[in-house]
């Protein structure tokens, strides 16, 4: 069986709460690492719960953007799909819209995924420019400072996919991945990078994803069928953000509390 991971979940009553909640997490964890290395590095999701945590990220009279230090952010992406970055479908695009486009990073502070060009291609440069940014040697892989990750209703992170080829990479940083499911290639992060994430959390919302909350968290271990089970922290922590309609199936928290932890 793999390592114990102790699961810390933070419930916010209502989505907007959630985004509030992801966003000052996303600012004390950033803020830790550079005062702690000079720099944090983060790799970020797509979809509409990250949008609205970008947003308030964003806005200059919430309390979150000043706690950021934009100058030492460095920008990455946990998975993207095959399209050019104007797509509509780009994780990159919804970034740039709801965040980086309103605050103070250089252009040498984003990696994006070149979702426009052949998976592998795409793939094999992701890579590379990881190597680069984090000047890897070797076979050494990243260890990002955060890791902010989704749960799709089948289970899915990133697009570690059900019963996709993914699933067995171990020593790649990045890699090219047929999702059969969807009839399309995705480009991700490999699980044992995900697992060096000094913080990984989910941020989850939505009455939809209750059953495979507690599927995941709570279930038998099979990662072939729900590959998010494959997200257990090297450091022995994950994070959990959650509204109280996706956390609807978990146990609920002592008494008043809005947490609860339980162990994987």
């Amino acid at each position: 069986m793999p390592r114990p991971v102790l699961v810390t979940y933070r419930v916010s009553p209502t989505a907007e709460d959630l985004a509030a909640a992801a966003a000052e997490f996303f600012a004390v964890v950033v803020s830790a690492a550079v005062a702690a290395r000079g720099v944090a590095r983060v790799a970020l999701s797509g979809g509409t719960t990250p949008k609205r945590m970008f947003a308030l990220l964003a806005d200059r009279s919430a309390p979150y953007f000043a706690q950021v230090p934009w100058e030492r952010l460095q920008i990455f992406w946990v998975d993207e799909r095959c399209v050019p970055p104007t797509d509509a479908e780009s994780n990159y695009r919804m970034t740039e819209e709801a965040l980086l486009s309103h605050v103070p990073v250089a252009a040498a502070q984003i990696h994006r995924i070149e979702g426009e060009l052949d998976p592998e291609v795409a793939a094999a440069r992701y890579e590379a420019a990881i190597r680069a940014a984090f000047r890897l040697e070797g076979a050494q892989i990243p260890a990002f400072d955060l890791v902010l990750l989704g749960l799709g209703e089948d289970g899915h992170t990133a697009s570690l996919f059900p019963h996709t080829e993914a699933l067995n990479e171990l020593g790649r940083i990045a890699v090219a991945n047929h999702v059969p499911q969807k009839e399309t290639w995705r480009i991700t992060l490999t699980w044992p990078v995900i697992n060096r994430g000094r913080e990984v959390a989910f941020l989850i919302e939505g009455a939809a994803k209750a059953q495979v909350v507690r599927d995941v968290f709570l279930g038998a271990y099979d990662p072939e069928a729900k590959p998010a089970q494959l997200v257990r922290p090297a450091s022995g922590r994950l994070t959990l953000l959650l509204d109280a309609a996706a956390a609807e199936k978990l146990p609920r928290p002592a008494g008043s509390e809005a947490a609860g932890s339980l162990e994987i």
